[in-house]
């Protein structure tokens, strides 16, 4: 729909009764999600695409062909259909895992990603966590002219890796979708934000809610989805850091949310644990909690790529069939010893680089050693089954995992010779 179009059509005199969240914090209705790991019915939202003019029964076997003779993880095949065991209809050749043409399903995501729009309105929410929120009052006229200002600006100014969608038929309600920033445990990862505008916006901060998927991935990200930060009045703070109704935009609020919440050190986001930062201890504890940041932040990815919220399916699909190869590295180098939210060596290096560069590689380049921390065989074991897991559904979603699958057939076979 046309932006301009979209904003005529919204006059204050016409515009239907909404509302805001309750002022308690953190009083929200679904606080964790039951079925994040109940991946039993059968449903893996791959299906959300129809596809014209392809064989289902070749494309199952296509799909399954690629999986020949591995090690799934439990529970896999009776999940996605085309793994599930099947009365033979008719003889069917093996096609090799190293054949890896750009399949229908595969363009399909890849232009679907490619003409996604960083801002765009769609007509409604029904799965938005205000939608329901009423306090019987229509917004004021400077309400809507100023949500209508932040939607130019957000049109306009947003970064590559920050997507919007705003609502047509209720303005108080927007959606955005944040990149994990490079050099951080979120680095690729894709994080989703509930907005509602309150009906005095601007002289009111928005209102903000985390899709959690049940983690609690950042001491500024609660588990029931509150975010605590001093530009949405949850969190204290001064000067520039506080919602100014004249001068603060949302888009100040997604950035600040991508750049301080989202960083290279979570674990110093929490104030008491501040002070610890550049000691040996401290450090420490922050690079565990950099590893656990990084198993929550693939855990995400995994409910994402299973329930991507409204609007946002062919973003998410297309984002992991793009980043797929560069987050399986990413796992590979974090089982060996590089510390979570390294530079990862690219795909062309050879091994040897690699392998000196994991020995050199730090968080944080200004830190001569990294305190004396070993990655963790709990780290490494939890990596190992969510590895296998989004092997499987970035290949599903046409990212370039031949060299992994490849891989992990070698291992197997190497396996049963010993």
């Amino acid at each position: 729909m046309d932006l301009g179009k979209a904003m005529e059509t919204s006059d204050p005199e016409d515009y239907e009764d909404y509302g805001m969240m309750d002022e308690d914090d953190c009083m929200y209705d679904d606080c964790m999600y039951d079925d994040y790991y109940d991946d039993d019915d059968g449903n893996d939202n791959d299906d959300e695409y129809e596809y014209e003019g392809m064989d289902s029964t070749a494309y199952d076997q296509f799909l399954a062909a690629k999986f020949d003779g591995m090690d799934l993880p439990p529970g896999v095949e009776a999940t996605v259909p085309w793994l599930a065991p099947k009365e033979p209809e008719r003889p069917q050749p093996e096609m090799p895992v190293s054949y890896r043409p750009k399949n229908e399903i595969e363009h399909v995501i890849e232009r679907k990603f490619k003409a996604f729009k960083q801002f765009d309105t769609v007509p409604d929410f029904p799965d938005h966590e205000f939608r329901n929120n009423s306090v019987g009052k229509k917004p004021s006229k400077e309400c809507v002219k100023r949500v209508q200002e932040d939607w130019k600006i957000l049109e306009k100014d947003l970064p590559d890796t920050i997507m919007v969608r705003a609502c047509e038929d209720r303005i108080d309600l927007l959606r955005a979708a944040i990149v994990g920033p490079a050099g951080t445990p979120y680095h690729n990862g894709l994080f989703f934000f509930d907005i509602q505008f309150p009906s005095d916006y601007p002289h009111s901060p928005p209102k903000a809610h985390y899709h959690s998927g049940g983690l609690r991935l950042n001491p500024n990200l609660y588990q029931c989805g509150k975010v605590c930060l001093s530009l949405l009045g949850t969190w204290s703070g001064t000067g520039c850091e506080k919602w100014n109704s004249k001068t603060s935009t949302m888009l100040q609020v997604l950035v600040s949310i991508q750049a301080l919440v989202l960083n290279e050190k979570p674990y110093f986001n929490e104030p008491g644990y501040a002070g610890s930062a550049n000691t040996t201890s401290g450090e420490r504890v922050s690079l565990q909690y950099n590893e656990t940041t990084f198993l929550h932040s693939c855990r995400t990815m995994l409910y994402s790529l299973r329930n991507p919220p409204k609007h946002f399916e062919d973003y998410v699909a297309g984002h992991f069939q793009e980043h797929g190869a560069t987050i399986l590295r990413a796992c590979k180098a974090y089982s060996k010893g590089v510390m979570v939210g390294s530079k990862i060596p690219d795909e062309e290096e050879n091994e040897e680089k690699q392998q000196e560069e994991a020995e050199e590689i730090r968080p944080n380049d200004r830190l001569p050693v990294p305190y004396g921390f070993k990655t963790s065989e709990n780290f490494k074991a939890s990596l190992a089954k969510l590895y296998e897991d989004l092997l499987m559904e970035f290949t599903v979603k046409g990212a370039d995992t031949d060299k992994f699958l490849a891989e992990k057939r070698r291992e197997r076979q190497a396996a049963s010779l010993t």
